[in-house]
């Protein structure tokens, strides 16, 4: 019998292992795939493109993993978690890019996302807005350790998840004036003010999504984010750093679970 696969994900049981790191860019599954042993790309359709193989846990055992792109926002990455804990996975580390909302979180900084701002539509037809997104403690406290031992510059807190990319323009907190002549300009102007002084962390555009998701099907899901940007100066891109980091202590991070699994820990 023919193995059925889903439909957005072009994926079936067997496939993916039960931890998988996600990315939303598809060219940086084969960036991550690299520090995989045996990877092999499974599947590329739309915006999904996926790798499995393994890597050495703490004990010398070999552990399954792969990595499958969300695409761009929360309406992508909630059909790619969706889809991908039909066939199996329960384990989800988001491995994004951001720009910092803090002067104290820097260029190459990671962000370790204990929870997030729902500031997107897609989760609001999941639960009601009282309803938080938060990382699972289990996923956020094993990222927090391997980010110890690898000895990498990190912050963990609050994270910020939007829809729209061009609406975050915040030059010369707290006037942001680039947001004038936008239809919403003094609500965004408003808003913007708000995460800065509430000491948000940092913003992207997908962390609620998996958070609420994971959450409401009962499996496990954490972020670590690279800084490529300084949103809270107008700067959203400046330079792609970090992200090797970040999937280095995403994958340490994997072998922690697994090992305090075993162990029953967590």
């Amino acid at each position: 019998m023919k193995k059925s696969k889903e439909y957005h994900i072009a994926l079936g049981k067997g496939d993916v292992g039960r931890y998988v790191l996600l990315p939303g860019d598809p060219g940086r599954t084969s960036l991550i795939a690299e520090f995989f042993d045996d990877s092999k790309e499974i599947a590329f359709n739309r915006e999904y493109r996926t790798f499995t193989g393994s890597i050495t846990g703490n004990d010398g055992k070999k552990i399954k993993i792969s990595t499958t792109s969300t695409g761009i926002g929360c309406p992508s990455a909630a059909i790619a978690v969706e889809e991908l804990i039909k066939i199996g996975a329960d384990t989800f580390i988001r491995i994004g890019t951001a720009g910092s909302l803090q002067k104290k979180v820097g260029l190459g900084n990671l962000v370790i996302s204990t929870s997030s701002v729902r500031e997107e539509g897609t989760t609001r037809q999941y639960v009601p807005l009282s309803y938080p997104a938060v990382a699972d403690f289990g996923v956020t406290s094993s990222l927090v350790k391997a980010a110890k031992k690898l000895k990498v510059r990190y912050h963990t807190g609050i994270s910020h998840c939007k829809d729209a990319f061009y609406t975050e323009r915040v030059k010369n907190l707290p006037r942001m004036k680039n947001l004038r002549g936008l239809p919403l300009a003094e609500h965004n102007e408003q808003m913007w003010q708000t995460w800065y002084r509430s000491n948000v962390l940092a913003t992207s555009m997908e962390s609620a999504a998996l958070f609420v998701i994971s959450s409401i099907k009962n499996v496990y899901a954490g972020e670590i984010l690279a800084i490529i940007g300084l949103t809270y100066s107008d700067k959203p891109i400046v330079k792609k750093v970090g992200m090797e980091n970040a999937i280095r202590v995403a994958i340490e991070a994997v072998k922690i679970l697994e090992e305090n699994r075993k162990r029953k820990i967590t």
